[in-house]
């Protein structure tokens, strides 16, 4: 009794994968269950599906929930099949796709399915920073499941039909679904930190099949380099007057202009994706105070400050970053925090999350200084002071304590506004230019707007024979 080949599962998988390239596991395990007259019911491969398949030539390891099949329920066998799924992909170092459409924990096996529940949540732990995790939501993911979303390194839903929640919109107090569906592909994008993209079925198969291609199998593998045939000397034109859209700039000094944003739609405030240089795929975080649309007409404006929703979504990419050995970059522009009790409440945890996510990570780290770059806030994203390799900075940048203006009202807070302009003047020349921060030691390279690939080509290439020593810490606890 295989799986149906005309079931949305199955179409889902041979979408996704290289053609002719999918082979099935599992495919005659059915429901051992006989309570609640479970027996009488056809459960064919008890409702998920899993194999192996190419993507680009790539191994890869996937398992697709089939809602015609009791409502895609986890039970024992299910959950069985999606742990060996895991298993077998960590002893393959490949990574593992994993396609939801479930109605939650099937009631007529009860413990037998949490069990199975907690054998799936055990192997994303295990198999978390050993080979890449992805899963899409086409349908239902509620409840404890949810978890298993969120577990996974990165997170799409389907736009019009994927649910995800841990409370329904309506089981939530003082809220109903009509005032604000909670579980809608939108607010997760927005709200939670969880979901990278949200789209059509096609547009979310096609976004994971570039995502795998930048990403290396397994943590084993050292990062992945591809042959670069774009010019490695391109001039970056007119990426200086795009400087508060960092899409803008990474997607001109990327390998042949793409840019894969993840979290997009989350902490627009900070942006982070993976591009290719010279064909090695590098992760980068960015500040962004301005976002675009596809008509070049600005559509958002943000203060050039940390938040903690940012700081917490950049943490976590360096931290994925770091664990697959994928060098990082990061353009700074910046020059405080966000001021307000929501984020108040937050920002110290994120803002130390942050910081020690650069600090911690010992693969090849470049900080770009595009702007502004003051105070604290400055330092925590990714300055020498801790621990980037290579600083550069554009001929404008500005690197200091504080805006010169500021500083002299604190520092001659007795004086007229002759004498505070004065020394707002002396200050800004030997306190906050970048050629007083170069001169010091704490910027290495001041480079040209245009030249930014070139540069950043060199530096990458420097260090990719970058080695840190073991430490005898196990972990730290941030």
């Amino acid at each position: 009794m295989s799986s149906s080949n005309n079931s949305l599962a199955m179409q889902r998988i041979v979408k996704l994968l290289d053609d002719s390239s999918f082979m099935e596991i599992g495919s005659l395990v059915t429901a051992r269950s006989t309570d609640f007259n479970l027996s009488n019911t056809e459960t064919p491969s008890d409702g998920v599906i899993i194999g192996h398949g190419q993507i680009d030539g790539n191994l890869v390891f996937v398992y697709s929930q089939d809602a015609s099949v009791l409502n895609g329920t986890i039970g024992e066998m299910h959950a069985r099949k999606i742990a060996s799924v895991y298993d077998m992909a960590m002893k393959m170092g490949a990574p593992v796709i994993g396609f939801l459409d479930c109605a939650g924990i099937r009631l007529q096996e009860s413990v037998d399915a949490l069990n199975g529940l907690g054998q799936i949540y055990l192997k994303e732990a295990e198999a978390s920073g050993v080979i890449p995790q992805i899963s899409a939501v086409f349908g239902t993911c509620g409840g404890g499941l949810t978890t298993v979303s969120a577990m996974c390194d990165f997170t799409f839903i389907e736009a019009s039909k994927g649910k995800m929640f841990v409370n329904s919109p309506n089981a939530i107090p003082g809220n109903r679904i009509d005032k604000c569906d909670t579980s809608s592909a939108e607010y997760q994008s927005k709200e939670t930190g969880c979901v990278d993209g949200i789209g059509t079925e096609d547009e979310i198969l096609e976004s994971i099949r570039n995502l795998v291609c930048l990403l290396p199998g397994n943590s084993a593998m050292g990062g992945l380099t591809e042959e670069c045939v774009d010019d490695l000397n391109r001039a970056c034109e007119n990426v200086s007057g795009m400087k508060g859209d960092p899409r803008f700039v990474l997607s001109e000094i990327a390998d042949d202009h793409v840019f894969f944003e993840t979290k997009r739609d989350y902490a627009k405030d900070m942006v982070t994706g993976f591009l290719r240089l010279n064909g090695t795929t590098v992760g980068a975080v960015a500040n962004c105070t301005e976002v675009y649309d596809e008509e070049g007409k600005k559509s958002e404006e943000f203060a050039n400050a940390l938040s903690a929703r940012g700081c917490g979504k950049a943490a976590d990419f360096v931290s994925f970053c770091d664990a697959f050995d994928i060098p990082v970059l990061s353009l700074t522009n910046v020059k405080g925090y966000k001021a307000g009790k929501c984020s108040e409440s937050n920002l110290a945890k994120a803002m130390a999350k942050l910081t020690y996510a650069f600090s911690s990570a010992d693969v090849p780290k470049v900080s770009l200084i595009v702007g502004e770059a003051y105070g604290s806030a400055y330092v925590t994203m990714n300055a020498k002071a801790i621990g980037a390799d290579l600083a550069y900075a554009w001929p404008d940048a500005k690197i200091g304590m504080m805006e010169p203006e500021l500083a002299a009202k604190i520092m001659y807070a007795d004086e007229g506004a002759d004498v505070i302009a004065q020394k707002a003047k002396e200050y800004d020349k030997l306190q906050s230019s970048v050629q007083a921060a170069a001169k010091r030691g704490y910027v290495d390279l001041i480079i040209e707007p245009e030249t930014t690939r070139k540069y950043l080509v060199a530096a990458f290439e420097m260090l990719y024979t970058k080695s840190v020593p073991d430490s005898m810490k196990k972990h730290g606890t941030k």
